[in-house]
């Protein structure tokens, strides 16, 4: 298990929007989390995946492809996009059982090193059924981050107030006080 710190700018969205952030933007340059396997481990123990899932190469390229798959789905046209999340969930399915305490539903993978990524684009489905209109991208100038809005009136616009909100509103002020 990693103890390393998670350096990205906005955690503890939904798994998939998480996911999608593991690129962020750092004056000017994109950061990746998985660059490599020490940031696989920081990433599945933010989402407390850790120990239940391989953290090895083959997870990081299965992680990496549901990146990608999950970004097209997001930013572009479903229909193209739905092959490839579709290619994903083929490497894992949902069982049900019937437990002691009652019904239960629990996801099997063929490969373990699927699971992570099989997670993260069944978490994209579920958003989608839940409310697809909330899952956005900051409209932060040169941000790339994502998030699910769960402002009560649904018009949040920035990953955060206290970053690219912040930047915003202040750009907008000094252009106003430039004008007078």
């Amino acid at each position: 298990m990693s103890t390393a710190r998670d350096p990205r700018p906005l955690t503890g969205e939904p798994l998939a929007l998480d996911l999608l952030n593991t690129r962020w933007n750092r004056d000017g340059v994109v950061q990746d989390l998985l660059a490599d396997t020490d940031g696989l481990a920081v990433w599945l123990a933010a989402n407390g995946l850790a120990g239940t899932h391989p953290s090895g190469a083959a997870a990081l390229d299965h992680l990496r492809a549901a990146r990608e798959a999950i970004k097209a789905a997001v930013d572009g046209a479903p229909e193209q996009a739905a092959p490839l999340v579709d290619a994903v969930l083929e490497h894992g399915r949902i069982r049900a059982r019937l437990t002691a305490a009652g019904p239960a539903e629990e996801p099997e993978f063929a490969d373990p090193a699927w699971g992570p990524a099989w997670l993260a684009a069944r978490n994209y489905l579920e958003l989608l059924t839940r409310a697809p209109e909330r899952i956005r991208s900051c409209a932060g100038g040169h941000c790339i981050l994502y998030f699910f809005d769960t402002s009560r009136n649904g018009t949040r616009r920035w990953c955060s107030m206290a970053a690219c909100g912040n930047r915003a509103k202040a750009s907008r002020h000094y252009a106003r006080s430039k004008e007078n």
